[in-house]
């Protein structure tokens, strides 16, 4: 019988450059996903798959997580720290963290940058099932080029990776979380930096070890862009997707669900009437004038709102004041260096 699955790791080390100026003062792990810091809805979603220890290997601003995190205690889950005083890649990482878990059993292996309402508990199952030394989660995409796709046969087991091509054999994708045992983390050489993607996964299967894919067709989202944590937060909203960070802040008060369309924190002033939908966050204090439309927006907290604003696809600073009759489409409000930055809706 295998060891049970109660470890996990947490990669949140990436810099986050295709996210500025979002980026510029909060990693991108930390950004709000409905409100929730995407790391935290992380964390949840293991401890309520029975994870009872998780690292956060980290890097890029390192000091943010431990100050809100602490150790694990308000989130009913241990949590520790690895932290990368230089990138060390993926594999690089994973064994950096693993030093700090005190479990002998398959660890659960996070990507810090993908929005899923993927079955963990059902994953962990088939691994075990399986006799797997590791086991990927996997779904399917219209378009793949942009990802690694795996290949398996009728058993889903693993045949081939291949990174990022133009014609890919399959559209069945590497969707960001792992369970390796532990004989797949030592094989990871420490203090090297280490792609899982192209060097290990390759590497352990050629050595004979048994991969599996388990694969589910539930919601998947790959935060990379501005443009995904607006359609992250939308579609939480809407119900698109699911998660228990989402649904344990609206049960203790910390946020509200106004509609289908909307969600906000404390002490948010609205004047009537406006017209907020289509996936809109609003902060704590903000202050919201009358007649504004806001669409598929992140309002941050003690922002002010101008009258007859009309706001899309628009992310706006802490405490920044958007004058009246604004308008203003993919685009970032009150952010440094430039407080008026563009980005792309694709």
């Amino acid at each position: 019988m295998s060891n049970p699955i109660t470890s996990a790791i947490l990669l949140v080390g990436g810099m986050g450059t295709r996210m500025q100026p979002l980026t510029l003062t909060t990693p991108k792990p930390m950004l709000k996903v409905a409100g929730i810091p995407f790391t935290e809805h992380q964390i949840i979603k293991a401890r309520e798959a029975g994870i009872t220890e998780i690292v956060l290997a980290t890097s890029f601003m390192a000091e943010i997580f431990e100050p809100y995190f602490g150790n694990g205690e308000r989130f009913g889950i241990k949590i520790s720290y690895a932290v990368e005083k230089t990138a060390l890649g993926t594999g690089g990482a994973i064994k950096n963290a693993a030093s700090k878990l005190s479990g002998s059993g398959p660890v659960v292996i996070f990507n810090g940058d993908v929005l899923s309402s993927h079955k963990l508990r059902e994953q962990m199952k088939f691994h075990s099932s399986r006799g797997a030394d590791a086991t990927l989660y996997l779904t399917e995409v219209p378009d793949a080029r942009a990802f690694g796709v795996v290949e398996v046969d009728g058993e889903n087991q693993i045949l081939s990776f291949n990174e990022k091509m133009e014609h890919p054999p399959t559209n069945i994708i590497n969707a960001g979380c792992y369970i390796f045992n532990q004989s797949v983390i030592d094989s990871i050489p420490a203090g090297k930096v280490v792609s899982v993607e192209r060097e290990t996964f390759p590497e352990v299967l050629a050595r004979g070890m048994r991969l599996f894919g388990y694969v589910d067709p539930g919601y998947w989202l790959d935060i990379g862009n501005p443009d995904a944590l607006l359609r992250a937060t939308r579609d939480l909203i809407s119900g698109v997707a699911t998660s228990d960070a989402l649904s344990l802040a609206l049960t203790s008060g910390r946020v509200f669900q106004m509609n289908s369309e909307l969600i906000h924190g404390l002490n948010v002033i609205i004047d009537q009437p406006s017209t907020l939908d289509s996936g809109c966050y609003i902060d704590d204090d903000v202050v919201i004038g009358p007649h504004v439309t806001l669409s598929n927006c992140v309002i941050g907290s003690g922002a002010v709102i101008g009258a007859k604003s009309v706001l899309i696809n628009t992310f706006i600073a802490s405490g920044f004041q958007v004058p009246p009759a604004t308008l203003a489409e993919n685009i970032f409000l009150g952010f440094t260096p430039s407080s008026e930055a563009t980005f792309s809706d694709n």
